[in-house]
């Protein structure tokens, strides 16, 4: 049905409905022009049939309309999108981690270093390596730099602390391990980059 609505309202490479979906999570994107408002009610009204067909109800409580014109974002898959002007003036998605997500994911270090307090730390860079691992492999595309820079520092000033602590000290030691003994001799994960042209469906699971 989508397919169709792509193609009956398609001018020449413009097409005026757009849709992304991955399981059971779906987005639908309709042109912001005033004489495609018709075509916003028809395409949910249409959606809505279509599901009622197949017995699949809409889950109501997450599932909302929003106008990117007026500063609204929606999620999906772990991403939040909004609308913004480039440097040159022109109209872009913005993508970057939902902030539930990092949340989530700090959380989750804390819990483990909060266990592993009495333990070398070398164990601990083992167990957290594989999760930031994941966590920025699946979130390294779009804008995300500025949420994996905030997850680094806030990682590293962690192992610091657990150093300092190790050795009865306060502070977070700057002076006495600098970042590059923390990265390449401790092996604590470093590969903080967004990969430009990659897909959400080639990232690698959380």
């Amino acid at each position: 049905m989508l397919e169709r609505a792509k193609a009956v309202t398609r001018y020449e490479r413009w097409t005026a409905v757009e849709y992304a979906r991955f399981a059971d999570d779906l987005v639908i994107l309709v042109d912001s022009h005033l004489r495609q408002q018709w075509l916003r009610q028809a395409v949910e009204k249409r959606l809505r049939e279509e599901l009622a067909k197949l017995q699949v109800e809409v889950n109501e409580e997450k599932s909302r309309k929003v106008d990117l014109q007026q500063g609204d974002s929606f999620g999906f898959l772990g991403f939040e999108f909004r609308r913004i002007r480039s440097p040159r003036g022109r109209w872009m998605p913005l993508l970057f981690p939902k902030g539930t997500k990092r949340t989530a994911l700090l959380v989750k270090l804390k819990e483990i270093f909060r266990a592993s307090r009495s333990q070398p730390v070398g164990g601990v860079i083992d167990k957290i390596n594989p999760i930031l691992r994941g966590w920025v492999n699946y979130f390294a595309i779009g804008h995300s730099s500025r949420c994996f820079s905030y997850i680094r520092d806030w990682v590293e000033k962690k192992i610091r602390r657990h150093l300092s602590r190790a050795r009865q000290r306060r502070g977070f030691g700057w002076k006495r391990w600098n970042k590059d003994w923390l990265y390449r001799t401790l092996g604590l994960f470093s590969e903080y980059r967004v990969c430009w042209g990659q897909s959400i469906s080639a990232a690698a699971p959380v």
